[in-house]
């Protein structure tokens, strides 16, 4: 900085200013592309035949990584990418839906760990967010905030996306910025997309205002997490291409892995997981609904690569591809939260309903839509896994060995090699540092910082045979453990509830068991013991108690201590912008009465309050001069319609569910005038019991995936709507068991 000297005027006085920032010279843009639940073998260049070309591009322009660890699921493995270290170490255990009040499970990231964004802004790059967030307590993400765990929060200058775990990819739960926006639902649109348009117009703008500026664009697709949606010819493609099973499509990506060199010669091919029945012993009717989910994923990862393909010309259009390093990574394996069958409706699985094969025949062509929120067997999520054991969640390879490809034409010589160095997600961020040429911050902001716990893999781009720099690595992920060390990995599932003392280790020795198939712990106990002793050390390290394998209950449904609503009685005012769920009143199997104060002429209609989508919710509206209150059960309509129409006038619009036996009960119509309550109609309503939702609220409008095709969404309210109000009785009872089944919810939001 130049120091200013200041005289009396101007004229006798010499300013100064600070050095503006800047990266080293030769400093590369950067680019990451995150994928979600998608699993080590469903890229092209990893071995599938799903039509990948651009992400296969920039495979054969750059390097593949066949040794590359993630943490088993969503949150986590984003918090390491970010910060470059471990994911308990910076307060992320679980997802971040999870705050359990202790501080390596505080569903955000600690700001003792300053993440990518915020290091490379320190050193001049603009820096842009897109997609999927997933780093906020989601008791955080709405309106009020606080905001301190948002993008804009973290480092980021621009944000858009969705900061929850997942959402509708045809009408999207979106915010800007630090603002929520209504979900877009015109025809035609599909939110990768949109993320790509959106991603492309950051750049152009940072480019043109500051020609030359280094740039940072994180860009996290929804894809291929649930429900898988794509446009319609994109899943038509795929007609038939699946027909031969998931027995002989695992066998035959195999063999191509195994062509492709991504898969060492004597691997095994691992055994179908528990669950995974023949294909040849399915009935037809199984099979025809089998096939067309994995068809809707085939169509909506080609898709995504579509969307890949667009950026990457965009950048090369603009003449900074050779200069930018980009890295394209999945968060975790394939997922296992679609169930044995797969579901049409993933909130049948949260609630533990269900879905029978002859009901999901019917709907069978809708696979892949706007009104379906659909998830693959599986037996489809282990092809997705091929050579491998297990899922997302696991800490068995299938969970955790996913793909990485690095693209940086100006810095990588070997266009299309292969490199089998152990690496962990916790290795991206200081491989940025190291290609931009600046460390990590001892002090940021004010707040020491934790050191950097990865290990750069710089050093493998130009050796593709030099040893691995990473010697060990730990997992945890709801007490399911493992441990990596010098080509030896132990690893356990945990039962929830049981003494950690009492896991089963098994033993693989990866260096020649890439699949995990030969467990040695029988005839080697010296180093099961060996690696169980380390993995402890090495958990208390990196903050890993304490171990927690709660999955329900009050680890679930308690609040942070004055984060809640205070009171049963919340009041929404007209205005208020669409809430994601995080923050709207929980109505799990409890009663509750509903109010809407509205003046109304005769003709006014329009939507009270909506909550929920398509797939589950709730609805109170006025049409035909009718009161209305739909309850959407899992497609299912429960509709209780006014016995006459309503008057003109100052009113008070009222909907009482009174709750009989579980998830069940009465909704009463009424309406106050004049401080005169008079029913208007009353009928049977089944809810879901543990979750109603994957979609958030509005007021006076039904924004996004209407609850109900009784109207045109968005049907705004044309009177006037002052506010409306929601009043619970609780039922703690209920409320615990609701917890029980969420620990799905919480696992499948990733």
């Amino acid at each position: 900085m130049s120091t200013p000297k200041v005289g009396t005027t101007v004229h006798e006085s010499t300013p100064g200013w600070d050095p503006p920032r800047r990266p080293p010279p030769g400093a590369p843009n950067v680019v990451v592309i995150v994928l979600d639940d998608t699993g080590f073998a469903q890229l092209g260049c990893f071995g599938s035949d799903i039509d990948t070309p651009n992400i296969d591009r920039l495979a054969n322009g750059g390097l593949r990584y066949t040794n590359f660890h993630t943490t088993a699921l969503c949150s986590p493995t984003r918090a390491c990418l970010l910060t470059g270290r471990n994911h308990h170490s910076v307060g992320m255990r679980f997802v971040s839906n999870v705050d359990s009040g202790f501080s390596n499970s505080r569903g955000a990231i600690s700001p003792k760990a300053a993440t990518m964004a915020e290091m490379l802004r320190e050193h001049g790059y603009g820096t842009f967010a897109l997609g999927k967030w997933h780093l906020a307590t989601l008791e955080d993400c709405s309106p009020a905030g606080p905001m301190d765990h948002w993008p804009l929060q973290r480092g980021f200058d621009r944000y858009y996306g969705f900061l929850g775990p997942a959402t509708d990819q045809f009408s999207p739960e979106l915010s800007i910025d630090n603002h929520p926006i209504d979900p877009p639902s015109q025809a035609g649109y599909h939110v990768s997309e949109d993320l790509v348009d959106q991603a492309i117009a950051m750049i152009t703008a940072h480019q043109g205002s500051a020609p030359g500026r280094r740039f940072f664009a994180y860009v996290a697709f929804g894809a291929t997490h649930s429900p898988h949606q794509a446009p319609r010819n994109y899943i038509e493609k795929y007609r038939g291409r699946y027909d031969d099973g998931w027995d002989i499509v695992r066998r035959r990506w195999f063999e191509r892995q195994l062509a492709l060199g991504v898969v060492p010669e004597g691997t095994i091919l691992a055994p179908r997981n528990p669950g995974v029945e023949p294909w040849d012993e399915l009935p037809d009717a199984n099979k025809a609904i089998y096939l067309r989910m994995q068809e809707a994923f085939a169509g909506l990862l080609d898709h995504t690569d579509d969307q890949i393909g667009r950026l990457i010309d965009f950048l090369e259009k603009i003449d900074v591809l050779d200069d930018t390093i980009v890295m394209l990574v999945s968060d975790n394996g394939a997922s296992q939260e679609g169930g044995k069958h797969g579901t049409l409706n993933e909130l049948a699985y949260f609630n533990e309903i269900e879905t029978a094969i002859e009901g999901m025949l019917e709907r069978v062509d809708e696979i892949g839509g706007p009104n379906i929120y659909n998830n693959y067997p599986w037996g489809w999520a282990q092809v997705g896994n091929t050579p491998l054991r297990f899922y997302k969640q696991n800490t068995y390879e299938g969970g955790i060995r996913d793909p990485l490809i690095v693209h940086w034409p100006n810095g990588i010589s070997d266009a299309g090699g292969l490199r089998d160095q152990y690496h962990h997600t916790i290795d991206l961020l200081p491989t940025v540092l190291e290609c931009v040429g600046v460390e990590a911050p001892e002090t940021y902001r004010g707040v020491a910082q934790m050191p950097v716990e990865g290990t750069s893999l710089r050093y493998t781009f130009d050796s593709p045979s030099a040893p691995t720099r990473r010697t060990t690595q730990y997992y945890e992920m709801i007490g399911h453990r493992a441990i990596w060390h010098d080509g030896w990995k132990a690893v356990t599932m945990h039962a929830p509830g049981t003494p950690y003392e009492d896991d089963q280790w098994a033993l693989y020795h990866t260096d020649v068991d890439f699949s995990e198939c030969v467990d040695l712990a029988g005839t080697h106990p010296d180093k099961v013991r060996e690696l169980v002793n380390r993995w402890w050390s090495e958990a208390g390290k990196y903050n890993v108690m304490p171990l927690d394998d709660r999955r329900g209950g009050d680890a679930i449904v308690r609040r942070r201590s004055g984060h809640g609503p205070p009171g049963k009685t919340q009041r929404f005012y007209a205005g208020t912008p669409h809430l994601q769920r995080g923050k709207t009143p929980d109505i799990r199997n409890r009663s509750f009465r509903i109010t809407a104060r509205v003046t109304r002429a005769d003709g006014d209609g329009g939507v009270l309050v909506a909550y929920g989508a398509r797939t589950t919710g709730l609805t109170f509206f006025v049409q035909d001069d009718h009161l209305w209150f739909t309850y959407n059960r899992l497609g299912q309509m429960f509709d209780v319609r006014s016995d006459t129409p309503l008057p003109e006038g100052e009113l008070d619009l009222v909907v009482t569910f009174t709750k009989t036996a579980q998830a069940q009960g009465t909704a009463e119509l009424s309406c106050v005038r004049d401080g005169t309550a008079t029913e208007m109609g009353r009928g049977p309503v089944e809810m879901v019991p543990y979750r109603e939702t994957l979609y958030g609220m509005d007021i006076g409008k039904d924004a996004g995936p209407t609850v109900t095709d009784a109207y045109q969404g968005p049907f705004p309210f044309t009177g006037r709507l002052e506010w409306v109000e929601y009043e619970l009785e609780d039922d703690r009872d209920d409320l615990i068991k609701a917890a029980e089944v969420e620990l799905k919810n919480q696992l499948a939001d990733q």
